[in-house]
Formats: C-alpha cells, sequence, structure tokens
C-alpha cells in the first residue's frame, strides 16, 4: 500500500472535515450549544455508546446535562483520517478527552476514543450525518488541587463558556459563528 498523491480538491475535503471535527471539541468544551447544533445535518443522529442514541436536539439535552457534571472539559483531536465520495465521507477522528468535576474531591476522567462519523456536504459545507463515540481507554483519578500552583499551571485557566480566555478572540468567535 503506497501513499496516493491527494488533489487539490482532496486537501480541500480533508481540511473542512478536520476542522469541523475541532469545531465540535470547541463547542463541546466551551458549552456553545448553537454552534453544536449546526455542525449536525438536518436529520442526523449521534450515539455516545449506552448512554445516548438519538437525534441532534435530544443530543444536546443530553450534552447540556451531562456536562453539568464538570467544571472543565478538554477534547483534543489527535488525527482525522476520511474518505470522501463525493458530498459524502466516511471518517475515524482519534481523541483524547480530559473531564474534571469540581469541588475538594475533584476527579479527573480522561478517556482516548474515536468518533466513527459519516457526514454529508450540502451548500458546500460539511456537517455530521451520524456520530458514534467508541471508548478505547478510560483512566479516572484524583485531582490533584496543588497542581495548580505548579509554575507551569500558573496560565490563566480555561473554563467551560463564554468566560474563557479565548471568548476574547474576536477572529475565531468568527470562525465558528
Amino acid at each position: 500500500m503506497g501513499i496516493t498523491p491527494r488533489s487539490p480538491a482532496d486537501l480541500a475535503d480533508a481540511e473542512a472535515l478536520h476542522r469541523l471535527c475541532l469545531a465540535y471539541s470547541r463547542a463541546i468544551d466551551r458549552r456553545d450549544f448553537a454552534l453544536l447544533e449546526r455542525l449536525y445535518a438536518p436529520g442526523a443522529t449521534d450515539r455516545h455508546g449506552e448512554q445516548f442514541e438519538g437525534g441532534v436536539a435530544a443530543f444536546i439535552a443530553f450534552v447540556r446535562e451531562a456536562l453539568a457534571a464538570y467544571e472543565t472539559t478538554v477534547h483534543y483531536v489527535v488525527h482525522t483520517a476520511f474518505a470522501v465520495m463525493g458530498d459524502r465521507a466516511e471518517g475515524e477522528v482519534h481523541k483524547v478527552n480530559y473531564h474534571r468535576t469540581p469541588g475538594p474531591a475533584a476527579t479527573e476522567t480522561i478517556t482516548g476514543s474515536r468518533s466513527l462519523d459519516l457526514c454529508t456536504r450540502a451548500g458546500g459545507e460539511w456537517r455530521f450525518r451520524r456520530r458514534e463515540v467508541v471508548i478505547d481507554w478510560v483512566r479516572v483519578r484524583p485531582a490533584d488541587p496543588a497542581a495548580w500552583a505548579d509554575p507551569a499551571a500558573r496560565s490563566p485557566r480555561g473554563v467551560a463558556g463564554p468566560g474563557d480566555p479565548s471568548s476574547g478572540l474576536a477572529l475565531l468567535a468568527r470562525a465558528f459563528a
């Protein structure tokens, strides 16, 4: 099996699909549910294991409730691989995800997961038609409250929602509008 040169159109599709996955992470971590809704095609579905399977409106309600348990989440897109045929794409998105509960007895849940995606292009925009999360590994541990005193951790802390330091980046906000 060799590496086949890709056309400019293939590269543009790969970049657009990768950006769709990055926008999903931003929507989840910043609790931007309007953005999250825009990432899905009409009639799309999402499946998060046994926890949830259904349409977009129900998925957003599920996500709102699930995220309420965490003071912060971070979803890192490690790499994406998509196969495109016309206005359809299938992909596998590898991610590392971090979830921290609030309080003095805070816990950290770190997972390695993959999203198996079916995407569709309409009006020149790629959207999720179906997402299914597969968990490859999980680690749960007590959060170390003293870790924030470490010199490497003295930058502003990320927070869920519009209070995050990234909310002041006007160009970025417009890119996801």
